[in-house]
């Protein structure tokens, strides 16, 4: 069977002439033939739907263009090898839908209703830009993912679910993945976990935009942040609504003098390991902190972004553990198992309760329940404990590979913060700067960094024009011992 046989007007007299504008109806016959014969050999069931939904895609995808005559029903239906029948009627749908046009005596022509092809789609996930090595911080070691594990825990839940669970779920989360996330969280990080008034969420900045959209409600329009700080904090509590203020720190966390003046009720903290610092607040600074919080009837908001990562000494425990009633307590898996999860806890005092779990019904009607049954599956067999020294292992070598390579290749840096978490701040010699030339240099590289001054959130009018030190936040969890040694490398060369 040939397609380059000419479709002219006069070969069947049921599908009319060509208008003078009309494309080639050879050309449509031929381009019609082609794009649906995968249809045609579908079975026989399906075969009529097949055809439609071919001839539908190859209209909207520019294959058959607007104004191009097809061929008539019994050519097309001869060509394909299956019934007229078929042909017509998935040319009366398309005609019906739009996407074609015929006339009585004037034949079948693509119509105009479609005016572009599908759109690319696009991946719009934070990706490094091919670095030879990178050490923005933020991101844990993928491959550390126990895969194993959790598929096994997924096919464990799958299998005992009962069928309603599978429905809309509890807004706050799962019963048995609250229960099981309050013993983790009393015995890991000593806060007072009451699974009632702890919310399953999607990570830390859905707790975040909670806890701005539940303060709003209650009247507060702005928000302390550290400064320098988690860049994410300003935004997210700007789109909830909330102003954020930049608050300093000293030696021992937020400095209570500013904190005092500045008016807020609320304040956003990350004490355990402060970011990106990397100190650990006092026992005096978190007594003042609460003492802060009480008398103006207010709230500290505690980010445990990397808690459980403490190299040197026991993790030091939440802040929430001293007053329940005036810290709302954040965490999630982003760093010790994937962010990708998108799995979190929020565990809120029991007078914001009721504002955070109906915002977050009114949010997202809950958290997806195999996601959650799974992580609880996996949190009360041990395997989440087994995952956190895992990764405790693994980053505390990093750590040390980093610092020892900071001072063969960069003498007289200093390597400021405490042991714990995934980056360190370093400090190089002012010999190294300035700044933004060291930036260029090791970009030029192939050095992905990120300084100190991208975290500041507030800054002095002229500070930094002639500052000359380079200060760096290295993040180093994500690289192994042997391209952070070569990475460090690079940027020694590179100066």
């Amino acid at each position: 069977m040939t397609v380059s046989r000419t479709n002219s007007a006069a070969a069947h007299a049921g599908d009319g002439g060509a208008s003078p504008d009309s494309r080639d109806g050879g050309a449509g016959r031929a381009v019609a033939w082609e794009v649906l014969l995968p249809a045609a050999a579908a079975p026989a069931r399906s075969r009529g739907r097949a055809l439609r939904a071919a001839l539908r895609e190859a209209v909207r995808s520019g294959r058959l263009a607007a104004g191009t005559r097809l061929p008539s029903s019994r050519d097309l239906a001869a060509d394909l090898g299956v019934s007229r029948g078929l042909v017509t009627e998935a040319y009366e749908q398309l005609t019906a839908e739009g996407y074609l046009r015929s006339g009585r005596g004037a034949g079948t022509w693509v119509g105009d209703a479609v005016r572009a092809a599908r759109p690319r789609v696009r991946d719009l996930a934070p990706r490094s830009a091919g670095a030879r090595a990178d050490f923005v911080p933020g991101t844990p070691d993928l491959s550390l993912f126990p895969r194993a594990a959790w598929a096994a825990a997924q096919r464990r839940v799958l299998a005992e679910l009962p069928h309603h669970s599978l429905g809309y779920p509890d807004p706050r989360g799962l019963p048995r993945l609250r229960t099981a996330l309050a013993e983790l969280l009393a015995r890991r990080r000593g806060v007072v976990a009451d699974p009632e008034r702890l919310v399953v969420v999607s990570g830390v900045t859905q707790a975040t935009a909670l806890l701005g959209f539940a303060l709003r409600a209650r009247g507060l329009r702005a928000v302390g942040v550290e400064d320098p700080g988690s860049p994410e904090h300003e935004g997210m509590y700007a789109a909830a609504g909330v102003t954020p203020v930049p608050l300093p720190l000293d030696g021992e966390g937020l400095a209570p003098g500013p904190l005092r003046a500045s008016g807020v009720r609320a304040v956003m903290t990350t004490p355990a390991h402060q970011y990106p610092t990397g100190i650990a607040y006092s026992a005096r600074r978190r007594a003042e902190l609460l003492g802060w919080a009480r008398s103006v009837d207010g709230i500290v908001l505690e980010d445990d972004y990397d808690g459980d990562f403490r190299y040197d000494r026991s993790p030091v425990g939440a802040l929430q553990g001293l007053d329940p009633e005036r810290v709302a307590y954040t965490g999630s898996v982003s760093k010790s198992l994937a962010p990708g999860l998108r799995l979190g806890w929020l565990l809120v005092p029991e007078w914001l309760a009721e504002e955070v779990v109906s915002r977050k019904q009114a949010m997202d009607l809950g958290h997806p329940s195999v996601d959650q049954a799974a992580f609880a599956h996996f949190v009360e067999r041990g395997d989440y404990d087994r995952q956190l020294r895992r990764c405790q292992r693994a980053y505390r070598e990093r750590r040390d590979v980093l610092v020892a390579a900071l001072a063969e290749h960069f003498p007289g840096a200093e390597v400021s913060g405490i042991a714990a978490g995934l980056h360190v701040i370093a400090t190089l010699p002012e010999r190294y700067g300035p700044q933004d030339a060291f930036l260029a240099r090791v970009a030029a590289a192939g050095v992905a960094v990120r300084p100190l001054s991208d975290c500041a959130h507030a800054r002095p009018d002229g500070e930094g024009v002639a500052d000359r030190a380079v200060r760096l936040v290295l993040g180093y969890a994500h690289l192994t011992p042997g391209r952070i040694r070569e990475g460090v490398r690079l940027m020694a060369g590179a100066m």
